[in-house]
């Protein structure tokens, strides 16, 4: 499966429900109160934003803000199963966060080409970063 470049009605639902189970954690988040929860729902909030902003970089990098979603929530259940408090709103979150997961990986799969698509895709961009010279760049442009 390839990535396209046109969105259809059922990627932009999914999206929709990404996003607003992103909002939901990040408001549980929000709620707890201490500076490591708050910076949480932060995070979650700005993925969500940067999940369905309309704009041309957000186009172009939403691949990227899928897989950095992905890999946020996936930590945020880890530290949870390492080290956090058994209570219901805390259940109720890692439900929702689960359900991410499950709606993230389909998403991934339907805009992107699937995860091992991405994670290739995050490797070339990292390997593009890291090759780049600032220095040689700046010897090459026009004066």
């Amino acid at each position: 499966m390839i990535a396209r470049d046109r969105t259809d009605s059922v990627e932009l639902a999914l999206r929709a429900v990404v996003a607003a189970l992103t909002v939901a954690t990040a408001a549980i988040h929000f709620s707890l109160g201490s500076l490591l929860f708050t910076l949480n729902g932060l995070a979650y909030a700005t993925l969500a934003v940067a999940l369905i902003a309309p704009i041309g970089i957000g186009n172009r990098f939403r691949w990227l803000v899928r897989l950095a979603l992905l890999g946020f929530t996936t930590m945020t259940i880890a530290g949870w199963v390492a080290f956090g408090a058994r209570y219901d709103v805390a259940y109720f979150d890692k439900g929702i966060e689960l359900l991410l997961i499950s709606l993230l990986l389909a998403d991934i799969r339907r805009a992107d080409g699937g995860i091992v698509e991405s994670v290739r895709r995050l490797f070339a961009f990292a390997a593009g970063i890291l090759a780049w010279h600032p220095a040689k760049a700046a010897e090459m442009s026009p004066k």
